[in-house]
């Protein structure tokens, strides 16, 4: 089984950004970077009070366990993963970010680290703990535990916390028995006494409690490291010389296109016909996060972005910068970056309409295919003018 890297560089922009030595200092690009701190300080604000609700549902649902609660609990789940993913736009550029980011979102995980699975589970070659099942253990669940058991033993897989831990404590295993549904954990599982399913549901309820918790806490660090005022982080970006922040931002916006999304996420899937590879596996969600990078990565060139509760936040951004050297190829990028969501928007409306992620990866699943490929062709295409974005600001410096 393949493994996330999460500190994925594209080789040509890493040596592209390295020979960097200037960039026009200009106030336009001096405010470039100071909105895309706000713009950071939003979109982790959201993140986070999408993770509250979250948080609130999961109590309510551990204190009245039925399907009802169950399932608001799960659709608080999607809507907190769905506003966390257009933060991932943050990683690779900013080291902050990158060194927080497993803590909150590692994939894939061997979920027999935490309960129950099914016994044909496929798990990582050599993994000591991919059967550990911490639930069915003796061991006190607490923050510490779960903080402790996080990649265990060096592995990756070994995932005890963040969203995809509580994706899996929520849903359980996608076995595929129904081709076009998620997960099929039932809300007895959080039963007690005797109406209680696959025991210990006592500890199953307390094990998610700590994890929704730790979530919460882990976002409120992001957030305040970006506060545009206080935050520690916020003032070492706006501190950097110009040349470095608009090399970040460029970093952030060129990782996610190729080397994550497109290779990582998409085509490794792709390639394997494997659900153990697509990110989101027990709620069928992926399409939703892809779209979420798609639309993550054209604001931040765009310099906007829209809040959950709708305010528009508009600024300087790159775009601007590059409009004003080379107007063609910014307009020729903005149009990639329509186009990579218009494509990522109509894969999640096959998934939203019964064909979900994991059965448009199908070898079989011609038209599937040709959707992944195209956004995968479209990633790729749009990654390359960003270096050329790269490289003429560089050379007008």
């Amino acid at each position: 089984m393949i493994r996330n890297t999460r500190r994925i560089c594209l080789m040509f922009a890493c040596a592209l950004f390295a020979s960097t030595t200037s960039i026009a200092t200009t106030t336009t690009a001096k405010d470039v970077g100071h909105h895309y701190v706000k713009l950071a300080h939003s979109m982790f604000d959201d993140a986070r009070e999408t993770a509250i609700r979250l948080d609130r549902a999961v109590n309510e649902f551990i204190e009245h366990p039925n399907a009802t609660t169950h399932k608001q609990a799960k659709s608080a789940w999607i809507a907190a993963h769905t506003a966390y993913s257009q933060t991932e736009v943050f990683r690779f550029g900013n080291p902050n970010v990158d060194d927080w980011e497993g803590k909150v979102n590692a994939w894939p995980m061997d979920e027999g680290l935490l309960d129950y699975v099914h016994a044909d589970y496929q798990y990582e070659d050599g993994n000591p703990h991919a059967n550990e099942n911490i639930i069915a253990s003796n061991i006190a669940i607490n923050t510490e535990l779960v903080e402790s058991m996080h990649e265990k033993a060096g592995s990756e897989a070994n995932v005890a916390s963040g969203y995809h831990a509580i994706e899996f404590l929520l849903w359980g295993q996608d076995l595929n028995v129904d081709k076009t549904a998620a997960g099929t954990r039932s809300y007895t599982d959080y039963l007690q006494g005797e109406a209680c399913t696959n025991a210990p549901c006592e500890r199953r309820a307390h094990y998610l409690k700590v994890t929704s918790t730790l979530l919460l806490q882990d976002l409120d660090q992001m957030l305040e490291q970006w506060h545009p005022q206080t935050g520690s982080y916020a003032k070492v970006f706006t501190q950097l010389p110009e040349n470095e922040q608009v090399n970040r931002i460029l970093l952030g916006i060129g990782g996610l296109s190729f080397g994550e999304l497109a290779a990582e996420r998409i085509r490794v899937a792709l390639i394997a016909n494997s659900q153990e590879d697509e990110q989101s596996c027990f709620s069928d969600t992926t399409d939703m996060a892809i779209l979420s990078n798609t639309i993550a990565i054209k604001n931040i060139y765009l310099g906007q972005y829209e809040t959950i509760q709708g305010t528009l936040i508009v600024g300087p951004s790159l775009s601007d910068l590059v409009e004003n050297i080379n107007s063609e190829l910014n307009q020729a990028l903005i149009g990639q970056l329509e186009s990579s969501v218009m494509t990522a928007n109509e894969i999640s409306q096959f998934a939203r309409s019964g064909e979900p992620f994991d059965q448009q990866i199908l070898k079989g699943n011609k038209q599937g295919k040709m959707r992944l490929e195209k956004l995968i062709d479209q990633l790729r295409i749009q990654t390359v003018t960003i270096e050329k974005v790269a490289e003429i600001v560089v050379a007008n410096s």
